[in-house]
């Protein structure tokens, strides 16, 4: 492309069919590279990735001075990402909470990237600004159905959320702030704290993963009012919710704020089934929702939801360019006091258009689903003579072991389990992921495999070879153990 041609806008009067035409070239690219990979990602390990990059040219570090044309950087860069891509729409990605993105959003997103709305003023983005609104009033209803006036935010996801959480609390509280948590909190607490520069947090037992009500009375007798408890309905490792009713009842008798971290569990309010676990939620100040776990969406996809919308008022800021008074004495809204960002993307488009499309009782439905093919794996476990199961599960997290580790030492077993999972890595074959808990039979902390079940169509079926191979590899792996003794 010489500088002399004109580049291709994605919005304007022609961006929709030019737009169109270069999508058509890039969804080539990136099925190629799907069906190159083949299954849940690309089988041998960073080193191929890097080998796959230099054989089509790349890895060299450094930027080109000219350029290959739109539509054959688009393929090939397309076909290369999609080759070298873990694909959380296969079943066997299973290890993490990050789940396939609905295509409905995905279509949705494109249009959002090619309009561009800039969300930090109301002349740059006045639908995309109003739709937010309208969306986040809903979500702040669906989190807190009785308040009069609640709020909600859009954030870059849970950690986002849990920060702002602590921001605020320690701007309505003072800058004394102490924060409690549960051991099953997850880390983005503790770093939060850190960013703020507030004590490390005080973190109270856990059993079964959750908060033990007890041990957070214990933590709260010597605190003062400036107090946040941070609460979990999700965990990380194994998706259990703490008791709410339980925590938020020691939270209005001490006086203290409670914020609860539901990035994972939190979409389950849409269905009435599981919306029970979530009960006492309700009573907290503010709540974390991240909806590209439950929710289908591509990151990021975060929420932070607030009992009282006044709560909100301390990221009010002005900038002339951007909220003059005047303007905003004239009736244009003031968008900036809605997020710790300047300019940002118009990421509720699409979370709007999939509860548009879905409705909030489909969305329900969808994690009912992954609820039951949790529960179905689960049997599964139970009932293999090689495997031994964590406990039930709660949501859509299952924790299990090869019972052959059961014979060696833990530190042994622990090393097992963390060659299984890379022995799959490695074949491309799945995804697994880890977590350390206590073991039930013994109380011993013991490394667990995990797999944490977002696809919203499979079943539990579609594990079942999983398993098997799980066992034969851990039968292997051990064997060469003993051998090498």
């Amino acid at each position: 492309m010489s500088a002399h041609d004109d580049v291709q806008l994605a919005s304007g009067p022609q961006g929709a069919e030019q737009l169109g035409a270069l999508l058509g070239v890039a969804l080539r690219g990136m099925e190629n590279g799907i069906l190159e990979r083949g299954g849940p990602l690309p089988a041998g390990g960073p080193a191929v990735v890097a080998a796959a990059l230099a054989a089509a040219g790349g890895g060299t570090g450094r930027l080109p001075r000219e350029g290959v044309g739109e539509e054959r950087a688009l393929e090939e860069m397309s076909r290369l990402l999609g080759l070298g891509s873990a694909d959380p729409a296969h079943p066997l990605c299973a290890a993490h909470l990050v789940c396939s993105s609905l295509a409905v959003s995905v279509a949705a997103d494109v249009v959002a990237s090619a309009l561009n709305p800039s969300m930090d003023v109301w002349e740059l983005a006045p639908m995309a600004s109003e739709i937010e609104r309208d969306f986040t009033t809903g979500i702040a209803g669906l989190c807190y159905p009785a308040e009069p006036s609640p709020d909600a935010v859009v954030t870059s996801g849970g950690t986002e959320s849990n920060l702002l959480a602590l921001l605020l609390a320690r701007t309505l509280l003072g800058a004394d702030l102490r924060v409690v948590c549960g051991a099953n909190a997850h880390h983005s607490v503790t770093r939060a704290a850190w960013i703020l520069g507030l004590p490390t947090p005080v973190v109270v037992a856990c059993e079964d993963d959750r908060m033990v009500p007890a041990a957070l009375e214990a933590a709260l007798e010597p605190l003062g009012s400036s107090t946040l408890v941070v609460a979990t309905a999700g965990t990380t490792n194994t998706g259990r919710i703490d008791p709410l009713p339980e925590i938020a009842g020691l939270c209005r008798r001490f006086g203290v704020r409670l914020h609860v971290d539901a990035a994972y569990g939190g979409l389950a309010l849409c269905s009435e089934e599981l919306s029970r676990l979530l009960e006492g939620i309700e009573l907290a100040d503010s709540v974390t929702l991240d909806m590209h776990k439950f929710g289908w969406q591509s990151i990021a996809a975060g929420l932070l939801a607030m009992r009282d919308a006044g709560d909100l008022g301390a990221l009010q800021i002005s900038a002339d360019y951007i909220n003059a008074s005047d303007d905003v004495d004239a009736g244009l809204p003031d968008l900036l006091g809605r997020s710790i960002w300047t300019s940002r993307r118009a990421d509720a488009f699409r979370m709007a258009v999939t509860v548009s499309a879905l409705g909030t009782n489909g969305i329900g439905r969808l994690v009912e689903h992954c609820c039951t093919t949790a529960q179905e794996v689960a049997a599964q476990i139970d009932r293999h003579p090689g495997l031994r199961l964590w406990k039930s599960p709660s949501l859509s997290t299952v924790l299990f072991r090869p019972t052959v580790l059961d014979d060696l030492p833990i530190t042994a077993g622990d090393a097992l389990v963390g060659r299984i999972r890379r022995e799959l890595l490695a074949g491309g074959t799945a995804i697994v992921g880890r977590a350390a808990l206590p073991d039930e039979e013994d109380g011993q902390r013991k490394l667990w495999l995990k797999l944490t079940l977002l696809h919203p169509n499979a079943s539990g079926a579609d594990y079942g070879p999983l398993l098997d191979q799980i066992v034969a590899v851990a039968a292997e792996e051990q064997a060469v153990l003993v051998e090498s003794r």
